[in-house]
């Protein structure tokens, strides 16, 4: 019996993901996923700045932080997406196994988004950022890397 396994490979301006039909078998690109809206940075996404506020001791003023960047707002729907994306196949039957491969808060980001069932799915995770690699490269990189 064969297992489809699907390798989700995230990083900040988008994701790709690769099917293996089995062990040692070759990894084929089944989506490109872009999110171009990561690249961008928090003074990039937010038009309004920080509020500012005196020291209580002295006339200094100082920024003040919100509770939540932009950036990692951003990041967490894109979490959510791609969350969204691995629900999908497990429901149609598309997948059996599921491997995360991201940055360490981004992956942080995907294992809190999965549902529970699709959370069971996850064999392995990797917290590498393998998002400048090509896709040439990326499959060589992975199978090394997991031991596909």
């Amino acid at each position: 019996m064969t297992h489809t396994t699907w390798i989700l490979v995230a990083h900040r301006a988008g994701a790709r993901l690769y099917t293996q039909s089995g062990k040692h078998q070759p990894l084929h690109l089944a989506e490109n996923i872009p999110h171009p809206e990561g690249r961008l940075r928090n003074r990039d996404l937010d038009s309004d700045a920080g509020g500012r506020s005196f020291d209580r001791f002295g006339p200094q003023r100082h920024a003040l932080s919100p509770q939540e960047a932009p950036i990692d707002h951003v990041a967490d729907l894109f979490a959510k997406e791609l969350a969204d994306k691995l629900h999908a196949g497990r429901t149609n039957g598309d997948c059996d196994r599921i491997i995360l491969v991201a940055g360490p808060r981004l992956l942080g980001k995907l294992r809190l988004a999965l549902d529970p069932p699709t959370a069971k799915l996850v064999t392995q995770g990797l917290d590498k950022d393998f998002g400048e690699l090509s896709d040439h490269d990326l499959p060589m990189v992975l199978t090394d890397a997991l031991d596909l």
